[in-house]
C-alpha cells in the first residue's frame, strides 16, 4: 500500500516495469470487494509533460476514492498509487509539494496518467496492491522474494484422505493449513503428525494398488487404511482429529486423546492405551519442536523491521494453531527519506494480496492507516483482522524476539552485499569492463549422449544469485547432431537474445553508464555473459551475437577448464585480448568458479528433471482430449496403459466419463485402422 508520505519518498527496486492492458483488466477483475468503475478516458494535452500535464488532469478528476497510474514516454508504468480523493492527491504532484528528488524525477518523466474510481478507499487499497503486484512499477515497493509459501493439504476427494506438502494453486479439493516458512518446516510437521494421527501420505494410485501394509504401517506412521487395517469410520475419526488440531483446537484434541488413553488403561486395554500414548507423544512433539510458542498468540503473523546502513530488513514469523511455523526475511530497497514505519506500511497490503490473512497481525512499529488496512483485510477474508503494535506483555516480548532476528538477518545480508560488491568490482577490473556489472548471465548445457538436452541460464547481481531470473532451454532443433555442444549453445543464444531484443530492444552502450549498481537497478539485459567453454564455444557465441547485431550490447567471456580439468587452472577467453589465467588464490577466480558451478548445477538438475519426466511418460499423455481425469479413470479401470491399449471400444465405453467418441479416439491412437 502507499500513503501520501510514502509517495513523497518513493521506493525503487530497479526492475524494468512491464505494462500490459490485459494485466490491468485482470487486476481490476480479480480485485476483492464490490465492482470497480472505470473513470473517463483522459487525453494527454499536446506538448505537456510532468507537473504541467498533471495539472491538466486535475481539472477533470473527481473527489472520489480511486487508483492512479503514471506512465513515461515509452508507455511503462512509473507508479501506482491510491487516494481517498483523486483530485486532492494528484493536485500535490501538480503543485510540487515536498517532493524528494526521486519523486521529482518521477513527476518530470510522466507523460500520461490513467485513473480508476472506486466506491470506497478500502477497494482502492486492495486494487492498488493488486496492480502493483501485476505491473511492477519502478517507483513502488515490490516484493522481491515473493514465491509461494508451502502448505499442508488434507485431501477431501478420497474416501481415505491423505496428508501432503503442497505449494501452488489450490486446485485440489481439501483443507489447506499454513503458510509455513519453508518446505523443511512442512516436512517436519507432517512427519510428527504421522506419529500423532497415523494418516497416509502415499499417492492415490499407490493406495489403490496396495495388497499388504507398507513399511509406514510397520513403524507406526500410518494406520493402514489401504488394506483395511483400520475401518473407514475409525480412519475418518483420525482425519477429523487431525483437521481439528491443525485448525487450532489442539488443546481439545490432546485432552480427548488423554481421556481415551486413561479409559483404555482403566479397561485393561493396555495395547490401545500404548497406541494412544504414542499419539499423544507425537502431538507434544509437533508443538515442542516449533520453537517459541507464546500462549497468547494462536493465529498471527509477526512483523519486525530494522533499517541501517541503507538496507532494510523485514522479518516475518508465522504462528498458526499456537505454533511457530517458521520465519522469513525480506529486504526491500527503500529511499532513505522513508521511515521504518512507512516502509512497513507499504509492504503489508502487497504481502497479503495473494495470501491468506491470519486473525491477528503484530507489528514492531505503529503504521499509518492501520484502520484502513484492517478494514481491507477483514473485507477480503470475511472475518475481523486485528492489526496492532504491542507495547508490553508477552506479545511485546515476541515482537522483540522477531526484531532481534531482523537485526541478525540484516547484519548477514549487509556483509554478503558488501562482499558481493567488492567481487563485482574486482571482476570489472579483471576483465577491463567500463563499469561494474549489474547483471551477469552464466550458460551451460547438460545431456547424456545428446538425449534430453537442456541449456541452463543462471543470473547473478549485486545481491548474489537472482533465482527468479533463471531460465532453462529444452533443446528442440532436430538439425543438431546428438552431443553437438556448439549447436546447442547456438540454439540457446539465438532463442534467448532474439526474445530479449523483441521485448526490450537493444540497449545503447555508447551512453554514459553509472558505475554504481545501486543507481542502475536490475536490468533485463545482461552486462556480461559467461560461457562454460573454450575458444570453440566462444566462436559459436560471437557468431550469434554478430548475426543479431548485439556485439556491442553485451560482453561475452568464455571459461574453459584448465589442464587436467583442475579447478584453479581455468583459462579465460575475452574478445580483443589473448586467453589468460588468474592466480590460484585470486578472489575473482573463486567468484567465477562459484558462478560456473551454479550454472552447472542448474543445467544438470534441469536435465535430470526432463529425463525423469520422459522415463515416466505415459502413452495416454499423447492422446489429444484425454486430460488428467479421464487418464485417471482409464488407469483405475484397466490398471495399466498397456491394458488400455488392448481394450476394445465397447470396453473403453464402460469407463465413467468415456463417451463413444472418446473411446474411438483412444482406440484409434493405439491401432492403425478404425475400430
Amino acid at each position: 500500500m502507499t500513503s501520501g508520505k510514502q509517495e513523497e519518498g518513493g521506493i525503487l527496486y530497479g526492475e524494468t516495469p512491464a505494462e500490459d492492458e490485459d494485466d490491468l483488466a485482470d487486476a481490476v477483475e480479480t480485485a476483492p470487494g464490490p465492482a470497480i468503475e472505470w473513470s473517463e478516458n483522459l487525453t494527454t494535452a499536446t506538448g505537456l509533460t510532468g507537473a504541467d500535464l498533471i495539472a491538466e488532469y486535475v481539472k477533470q478528476l473527481p473527489n472520489s476514492p480511486g487508483v492512479y497510474r503514471m506512465f513515461d514516454a515509452k508507455g511503462d508504468v512509473l507508479y501506482v498509487g491510491k487516494a481517498r480523493s483523486l483530485k486532492k492527491r494528484v493536485t500535490n504532484y501538480a503543485q510540487g509539494r515536498v517532493h524528494s528528488n526521486r519523486i521529482a524525477h518521477m513527476v518530470a518523466a510522466t507523460t500520461a496518467m490513467e485513473f480508476v474510481t472506486t466506491r470506497t478507499e478500502t477497494e482502492a487499497l486492495l486494487l492498488e496492491a493488486n496492480l502493483i503486484k501485476r505491473l511492477r512499477p519502478r517507483f513502488n515497493v515490490l516484493l522481491r522474494d515473493d514465491k509461494s509459501f508451502p502448505y499442508i493439504l488434507l485431501t477431501g476427494d478420497h474416501a481415505a484422505p491423505a496428508i501432503y506438502k503442497h505449494r501452488g494453486a489450490r486446485a485440489r479439493k481439501g483443507d489447506y493449513f499454513g503458510p509455513f516458512a519453508s518446505a523443511v518446516a512442512v516436512s517436519s510437521t507432517i512427519n510428527s503428525l504421522q506419529r500423532a494421527f497415523l494418516l497416509r501420505t502415499c499417492t492415490d494410485s499407490a493406495y489403490e494398488g496396495r495388497t499388504r501394509p507398507c513399511l509406514l504401517y510397520q513403524i507406526k506412521r500410518c494406520s493402514g487404511p489401504c488394506t483395511g487395517e483400520i475401518s473407514t469410520a475409525d480412519y475418518a475419526e483420525l482425519v477429523s482429529e487431525a483437521r481439528d488440531f491443525l485448525s487450532g483446537k489442539s488443546k481439545a484434541v490432546k485432552e480427548q486423546i488423554a481421556h481415551s488413553m486413561a479409559q483404555a488403561a482403566e479397561d485393561l486395554d493396555f495395547e490401545r492405551a500404548a497406541v494412544l500414548r504414542d499419539r499423544l507423544s507425537g502431538l507434544s512433539h509437533v508443538q515442542s519442536h516449533q520453537g517459541i510458542n507464546p500462549a497468547s498468540v494462536e493465529d498471527a503473523d509477526a512483523f519486525a523491521i530494522h533499517h541501517e546502513g541503507g538496507l532494510t530488513c523485514i522479518q516475518l514469523f508465522f504462528f498458526r494453531t499456537g505454533q511457530n511455523w517458521g520465519n522469513r526475511a525480506y529486504f526491500p530497497r527503500a529511499d532513505a527519506a522513508l521511515t521504518s514505519a512507512e516502509v512497513l506500511n507499504a509492504f503489508l497490503a502487497q504481502f497479503y494480496d495473494d495470501k491468506p490473512c491470519p486473525r491477528q497481525i503484530l507489528l514492531s512499529e505503529d503504521v499509518e492507516e492501520v484502520e484502513l488496512l484492517s478494514e481491507a483485510l477483514s473485507e477480503k477474508t470475511g472475518r475481523r483482522v486485528e492489526i496492532l503494535a504491542p507495547k508490553r506483555g508477552e506479545k511485546r516480548d515476541l515482537i522483540d524476539h522477531v526484531l532481534a532476528n531482523a537485526r541478525e538477518a540484516h547484519g548477514r545480508k549487509l556483509a554478503e552485499t558488501s562482499s558481493q560488491a567488492r567481487l563485482l568490482k574486482g571482476f570489472a577490473e579483471t576483465f577491463q569492463l567500463p563499469y561494474v556489472p549489474t547483471r551477469i548471465e552464466i550458460y551451460d548445457n547438460s545431456h547424456i549422449m545428446g538425449t534430453n538436452a537442456v541449456g541452463g541460464m543462471v543470473v547473478a547481481g549485486p545481491e548474489g544469485f537472482v533465482k527468479n531470473q533463471y531460465r532453462k532451454f529444452n533443446i528442440k532443433s532436430e538439425e543438431i547432431t546428438p552431443g553437438d555442444d556448439f549447436g546447442m549453445m547456438r540454439e540457446v543464444m539465438t532463442r534467448r537474445f532474439s526474445r530479449l531484443i523483441k521485448e526490450e530492444g537493444i540497449p545503447d552502450r555508447t551512453q554514459p553508464t553509472s558505475a554504481d549498481p545501486e543507481d542502475r537497478g536490475f536490468p533485463a539485459w545482461p552486462d556480461v555473459i559467461l560461457i562454460d567453454g573454450g575458444q570453440g564455444q566462444m566462436t559459436a557465441v560471437r557468431a550469434i551475437l554478430e548475426e543479431l547485431g548485439i556485439t556491442d550490447a553485451v560482453t561475452a567471456i568464455g571459461v574453459a577448464k584448465g589442464v587436467d580439468r583442475d579447478a584453479g587452472r581455468e583459462r579465460f577467453f575475452a574478445l580483443g585480448r589473448p586467453d589468460f589465467s588468474l592466480p590460484p588464490r585470486d578472489p575473482v577466480l573463486y567468484f567465477i568458479q562459484r558462478l560456473r558451478d551454479e550454472a552447472h548445477r542448474f543445467a544438470i538438475g534441469s536435465h535430470r528433471a526432463r529425463r525423469k519426466k520422459e522415463m515416466v511418460k505415459n502413452p495416454l499423455d499423447e492422446i489429444a482430449g484425454i486430460g488428467p481425469q479421464r487418464k485417471r479413470a482409464l488407469l483405475q479401470h484397466f490398471g495399466t496403459a498397456k491394458a488400455v491399449s488392448r481394450a476394445g471400444i465397447s470396453d473403453l465405453m464402460t469407463v465413467e466419463g468415456i463417451s463413444e467418441s472418446v473411446a474411438r479416439l483412444v482406440y484409434n491412437h493405439f491401432h492403425e485402422g478404425p475400430g
